[in-house]
């Protein structure tokens, strides 16, 4: 499965196929196990997709739904996933992608309950396959997850999701995780590498035929199923530049952009910038991370249901930043992004425009001295503001309660590198 939107989460969604620590109880199936013909099948057919080799053989284990949901139960109550997912869901609302009535850490129980199909263990070295896993499938997941085995005894798997604050390059490294799981499975079946589009059909419609899935916010539904797409589009290019190799270590990608855009990795290789905000003027920090551009687009399409638009506005992203506050009125947010120039900067604000009139129902404005708008509207006060930070083109959102200075963000501040 994908994730939402930072380390903490991402171990959670994409614990269906990357993360999940394992559950007491269940079968060791094991190399002598009822698995053990579809392993023995499988493993040459990997080694020789990925140029890889197994250095110690994968074992296999059934756990059930109920064993499942209560290791996610457990796993969202931890202190730090706790942390983690307040800041997320704060964060969330306040940029208008999730509602303010819904309560994350259920909905990820109940979502991943849904939807596990197999996932692989790096902290135990186990694949675990659901016990109620339909026969039609069970090839294709127990593939998947032993791509998911190997990459764990070549590129530390554990290592990668433990990364916090780095959303974006979470996604990134998550995309070729699950992109090569989801490229080598693919070409594996029936031995050929079926239709790319059709593949995405079947995904999406194996995604959206789950009943919690098809009513999940956009945010959930996009970044669940960005690696798997996005991520196995990227392995295709790859795969036919390096073929029988991957994408590890130094030469990860470090973004969504690297992922979506061909040039910006293939090419000559364009790293974001990185963003380093100074302490609010006003209120508590309470969390901080980034968006990228993928999650930059989700946002302006969730606002102004214009794809088009959306991805055309985010195209420019070089890097972005915020931090959620605690005021005395309650909750905000500041959210500084940078931009490749003037001209993108200013197409962003112009979309970012559009989409706070279309969410707040043309909120009153008054423009900003040192440009810009502010707006007033549901007991908010939001502000967006353009310019430059460190003569990099730069945008500015916050969004505070009704009564706070939107003044929270000093940009003479912010560091960039």
């Amino acid at each position: 499965m994908a994730g939402m939107t930072n380390a903490r989460l991402r171990v959670i969604l994409v614990g269906a196929s990357l993360a999940l620590a394992a559950c007491k109880g269940g079968g060791d199936d094991g190399a002598d196990g009822p698995y053990a013909d579809l392993v023995a099948e499988n493993v040459p057919r990997i080694e020789r997709a990925t140029g890889l080799k197994f250095k110690s053989p994968p074992k296999i284990e059934q756990r059930s739904r109920d064993q499942i949901r209560e290791f996610l139960q457990s796993r969202v109550t931890e202190e730090a996933a706790a942390r983690e997912l307040l800041g997320q869901q704060t964060a969330y609302r306040r940029l208008g992608l999730l509602p303010e009535t819904l309560d994350l850490k259920a909905f990820l129980v109940n979502l991943l309950t849904e939807q596990v199909a197999g996932y692989y263990d790096p902290k135990t070295k186990v694949l675990y396959v659901p016990d109620d896993a339909r026969k039609e499938m069970l090839e294709q997941t127990v593939t998947h997850e032993l791509v998911h085995a190997l990459q764990d005894q070549h590129a530390n798997l554990d290592s990668i999701q433990q990364t916090t604050g780095q959303n974006d390059r979470v996604v990134a490294a998550s995309s070729v995780m699950e992109g090569q799981a989801t490229f080598v499975s693919l070409r594996l079946m029936g031995g050929q590498l079926i239709a790319w589009d059709k593949a995405r059909e079947i995904i999406r419609q194996s995604q959206s035929s789950m009943p919690l899935f098809s009513t999940a916010p956009t945010i959930i539904q996009e970044t669940l199923l960005f690696p798997y797409l996005s991520g196995a589009e990227f392995m295709s290019r790859y795969d036919a530049r390096h073929r029988r190799s991957s994408p590890f270590k130094a030469e990860m990608p470090v973004s969504t952009e690297q992922i979506l855009h061909a040039n910006a990795y293939f090419d000559t290789r364009d790293d974001p910038v990185r963003i380093t905000l100074p302490t609010p003027t006003s209120g508590e920090p309470m969390y901080e991370n980034d968006l990228g551009e993928f999650e930059t687009r989700v946002l302006l399409f969730e606002h102004t249901r214009d794809q088009n638009l959306a991805v055309r506005a985010a195209a420019g992203w070089d890097g972005d930043r915020y931090v959620v506050i605690q005021t005395a009125r309650g909750d905000g947010i500041a959210w500084l992004t940078i931009w490749d120039s003037a001209v993108d900067a200013a197409e962003f604000s112009n979309a970012m425009e559009e989409g706070i009139a279309t969410r707040f129902k043309s909120p009153d404005a008054v423009p900003v001295p040192t440009g810009g708008k502010r707006y007033s509207a549901r007991g908010r006060a939001l502000m967006l503001w353009g310019g430059e930070v460190s003569g990099r083109a730069a945008v500015l959102f916050v969004d505070v309660p009704e009564g706070v200075d939107t003044n929270i963000l000093n940009v003479e501040k912010v560091v960039l590198r």
